[in-house]
């Protein structure tokens, strides 16, 4: 099998119109019919499920609290569009972050989650975010463990990168595979 991964010259969110149209292709080809989109405030989701027509999107974006107590980034008006065009939302803890962080934080120290989320972004910020939506998705029972979907994330905002992946759940964490990386910055 030949595929062919896009480089991107640099990272952000002028990627993400040329992602959605990669991803849209490359899912038609293989079949796949659930797609990831890591989303903050959620203008990569709306984008999202508008261009992906026919393909299930499913947005996960991370738990409340995460920036400053009692306080959610995904806008109200961005969650509304995304549910009316039938996106799903996944509001969850960052797998890599949870329990980590607060220990780093207090103790300033690193855990397995810390070298595992530094290790992935040697191949840039957003791989390590497509392995973590994945997961998070995987938990929530979101997505099956057998079944390819396509992640997306960015670095900062937007999307800039794009991955065919196996997920697995957070406890058979390196059972999940990346099939393919369809595109991503040149770092």
């Amino acid at each position: 099998m030949e595929s062919k991964t896009v480089y991107f010259e640099r990272p952000g969110r002028e990627n993400t119109e040329e992602v959605l149209r990669i991803v849209g292709q490359r899912a038609g080809e293989l079949g796949i019919k659930t797609v990831l989109v890591a989303s903050t405030r959620g203008d990569t989701a709306v984008q999202a499920v508008e261009t992906l027509k026919g393909l299930r999107v499913i947005v996960v974006t991370h738990s409340h609290g995460f920036r400053e107590p009692n306080s959610q980034e995904l806008t109200e008006e961005n969650r509304q569009i995304v549910e009316s065009k039938g996106g799903v939302i996944l509001t969850a803890t960052h797998l890599f972050a949870g329990i980590s962080r607060a220990v780093r934080n207090k103790f300033n120290t690193y855990l397995i989650g810390d070298l595992t989320a530094s290790t992935l972004k040697i191949f840039g910020e957003g791989m390590k975010v497509v392995v973590e939506i994945a997961v998070m998705a995987a938990d929530a029972g979101l997505v099956r463990t057998d079944e390819e979907v396509i992640a997306i994330a960015g670095t900062g905002r937007g999307a800039d990168i794009a991955v065919v992946l196996t997920p697995a759940n957070s406890q058979n964490f390196f059972d999940l595979k990346v099939k393919e990386i369809l595109c991503k910055p040149r770092l």
